[in-house]
């Protein structure tokens, strides 16, 4: 457990706050206002995809915050239908266009897609375009221990980071630990559960009693503390700024293990295997 983090530290030098933005599903000029609402909170990382089809979104809020751009680490991702290795860098240099950047702070592989057994070549594109600079930071998404193995195996490169699907009801301890193990850093979409958002269960509340906090800062610290770098999403003002404020407080180790003893067999929001699922 990790009680007092500042930001987390990637294997290639460069850093990522506590808590990221989630753009999805933000869209149109009511999206642009809460990305830009979202950045004048204090968020320095806004997670987009070409499949959430808000990239051009993403860019505009950036411009109209006024925030220094290089304070801000934009992500994107790679969509499955783009998995070939020319088409993958089609895909980047599509998305820097959308997004109005030079250079891509973050750029990961969105599902493995394994029936197609074409991420090995998404991944050596996205190591090509990081030597060439067209991407800053390369890695990837919901992809299992099998899946890191092999791109590792074939082009010696790590991913910075993994994003997987990360909740108190499917706390992925083994996956955790793998990334640890490989200097990974674990990145949480959907990181309070959505509509399955445990804020009634017993540790939760306890915790935010305890600490004068929501149910929902009780996760998102949570997080922090396992290792796990969440991206909540919310187009309220007051919900941004409560979502972003979890280093005020630290949860015990004891709270920290009742609240992954949460963890259901069924704790996936959907069936999402990453061996199965497929997402072009």
């Amino acid at each position: 457990m990790t009680p007092n983090p500042t930001s987390h530290h990637l294997s290639d030098g460069t850093t990522a706050p506590l808590v990221g933005f989630g753009t999805y599903p933000l869209s149109g000029a009511d999206g642009v206002e809460a990305m830009v609402s979202a950045l004048h909170a204090g968020y320095r990382y806004l997670d987009t995809a070409v499949n959430y089809g808000n990239e051009e979104e993403v860019g505009e809020a950036l411009r109209r915050s006024d925030v220094p751009r290089e304070e801000v680490r934009v992500a994107t991702k790679i969509p499955g239908r783009h998995h070939a290795h020319d088409l993958a860098l089609q895909s980047l240099r599509d998305s820097a266009g959308r997004l109005g950047l030079d250079r891509i702070d973050v750029a990961l592989i969105h599902w493995p897609n394994p029936s197609q057994d074409l991420y090995p070549q998404a991944w050596a594109a996205l190591v090509e375009a990081q030597r060439e600079g067209l991407v800053t930071t390369i890695g990837v998404s919901n992809f299992t221990e099998a899946h890191l193995t092999r791109i590792v195996e074939e082009t010696g490169v790590t991913p910075a980071l993994n994003q997987i699907e990360l909740h108190p009801l499917f706390p992925q301890a083994e996956m955790r630990a793998v990334h640890e193990r490989m200097g990974i850093l674990t990145q949480a979409w959907s990181p309070l559960g959505k509509r399955q958002a445990p804020f009634d269960a017993d540790p939760v509340a306890a915790a935010a009693a305890a600490h004068d906090v929501t149910p929902g800062q009780v996760i998102l610290r949570w997080h922090v503390q396992v290792g796990s770098m969440p991206l909540p999403k919310s187009g309220t003002p007051e919900r941004q700024r409560a979502n972003l404020d979890v280093e005020g407080f630290a949860l015990t180790e004891d709270e920290v293990h009742a609240i992954s003893g949460l963890a259901r067999p069924d704790g996936r929001l959907f069936d999402g295997d990453p061996d199965v699922h497929e997402e072009m």
